[in-house]
């Protein structure tokens, strides 16, 4: 009878292991794939935009990175189907970032 308790005890840490393990590579495989998307995009960015417009980005990213990665991946879609053959300057960025809060922007109005 203690046998059998020690026997289901054993299984149930094992079970367990096996599936901290699994959950452990999952997570060490999604990371992996952001750090590739990541990667992947800021080839395309180094492409698509000028130095002055990079930075933009950059720093858009810092305040707004929900914006900034809407804003990557619009311009990444329109490289991939080719419809971006020169670099973007710091101008056109602007325009792109502001159609783009537009769109995305919410407004709240408080009334009283």
């Amino acid at each position: 009878m203690a046998e059998d308790i020690e026997e289901i005890r054993k299984r149930k840490l094992m079970e367990l292991q096996k599936k901290y393990l699994e959950q452990q590579k999952a997570q060490e495989e999604a990371l992996q794939r952001e750090m590739e998307l990541e990667a992947q995009l800021d080839a395309i960015m180094r492409k698509v935009l000028t130095p002055e417009a990079r930075e933009r980005l950059g720093r858009v990213k810092l305040v707004r990175p929900e914006l900034a990665r809407q804003v990557e991946l619009v311009l990444a879609q329109l490289y991939q189907a080719g419809q971006i053959t020169e670099p973007l300057d710091d101008a056109k960025l602007k325009k792109i970032l502001a159609q783009i809060d537009a769109r995305t922007r919410r407004d709240f109005r408080i009334k009283w």
